[in-house]
């Protein structure tokens, strides 16, 4: 018979995280660890996380939520996938516990040369929004740290002084050196967001998440049509849960990319079919971590080298493993500007 445990935990992030939405100091989980009486000592664990004013789960009776889908999992042995579309945290923690489970308690939830510590995941640098000197200072740090794919929070200081900062790094690195990928998050309106797509795309930026805010759909299609840069969603999947939504999400809008996160996008079965709609389409994509705990990160890792194999050329976005004080540890590290699992070395 089935258990599922939950507990709950309050992560401290080193420095401030901040986006155009705000500012996350502490960041709230739920882990679940399933056990099975007829396989003991096994277990697996799967980190449940909703970022307020972001996830489409994030509710005030989320654990009693929680609570009630671990019960029938327990009961019935299995994940209720149709039933978990609107709470994609939920399902991606059961999910990764069960595969853990599966996985007779390994954290490499899926046998991949990632998992068995041969091969790395080729991962972009993070610089958080903060101030001119701040962003400068942390964009130093990922270079020096061998990066080679660097993203930009934009949209917390001035525009100029965010471009001032894009210009300078074009001056010292050629795109041929330094990938640069920006992210509004929905910080642009939509009368200044084609202006500023003219103005960044002399830098030879790679893409752009989320320019405008979401639930745009004509004016993101607009921009999508006629943007001088690649244009990724983010935002924009969130709580389009049906494939017929994300059918139609996609027709209408034909962005360039999609950025998905399994916690906010549908889990590992819902990016799943985000990435075969987006495939049939032409439209590229990669996967991210939503500011979970390595447990999370750990699990997102795992599933994107199973989704894309051995050779993976788009770097994901992954670096979010030194955020907190007091993350839990995995065997995860950064090499140069790979995630490697180090679970076997």
């Amino acid at each position: 018979m089935k258990k599922i445990e939950i507990s709950k935990r309050t992560f401290h992030f080193k420095n401030p995280a901040g986006t155009s939405r705000g500012v996350y100091t502490t960041r709230d989980s739920y882990f679940l660890t399933l056990t099975d009486t007829e396989r003991p000592g096994v277990k697996g664990v799967g980190e449940c996380a909703t970022l307020p004013d972001l996830s489409c789960d994030a509710m005030p009776d989320y654990e009693d939520v929680l609570r009630s889908f671990c019960k029938k999992a327990e009961e019935t042995g299995a994940i209720n996938y149709d039933g978990l579309r609107p709470y994609p945290s939920i399902l991606f923690g059961l999910e990764s516990a069960f595969a853990q489970f599966e996985a007779n308690g390994d954290v490499a939830l899926f046998d991949t040369p990632f998992g068995r510590g041969e091969k790395g995941i080729r991962i972009n640098g993070l610089v958080w929004m903060g101030t001119f000197e701040e962003m400068y200072e942390r964009l130093e740090e990922k270079l020096n740290a061998g990066f080679h794919c660097v993203k930009l929070k934009i949209g917390a200081i001035d525009f100029n002084k965010e471009i001032e900062l894009i210009r300078h790094i074009r001056e010292c690195f050629g795109k041929d050196k330094i990938e640069l990928r920006v992210d509004a998050n929905g910080g642009f309106t939509k009368d200044e967001a084609m202006s500023r797509l003219e103005q960044l795309a002399r830098y030879d930026i790679h893409s752009i998440e989320q320019p405008i805010k979401q639930k745009q759909w004509a004016e993101m299609a607009r921009l999508c049509e006629n943007t001088p840069l690649p244009i990724g969603l983010d935002e924009e999947l969130i709580g389009v849960n049906t494939k017929d939504e994300k059918q139609r999400l996609l027709d209408v809008i034909k962005p360039q990319y999609i950025i998905l996160k399994p916690s906010l996008h549908g889990g590992m079965r819902g990016c799943d079919e985000w990435i075969a709609l987006a495939e049939e389409r032409g439209i590229g994509n990669w996967i991210t971590s939503a500011l979970e705990s390595n447990v999370g990160l750990n699990a997102i890792a795992h599933y994107t080298a199973k989704t894309y194999g051995p050779d993976i050329v788009m770097p994901q976005g992954l670096g979010t493993g030194l955020l907190f004080t007091d993350n839990l540890d995995m065997p995860l590290t950064i090499k140069g500007d790979e995630l490697w699992c180090l679970k076997n070395s």
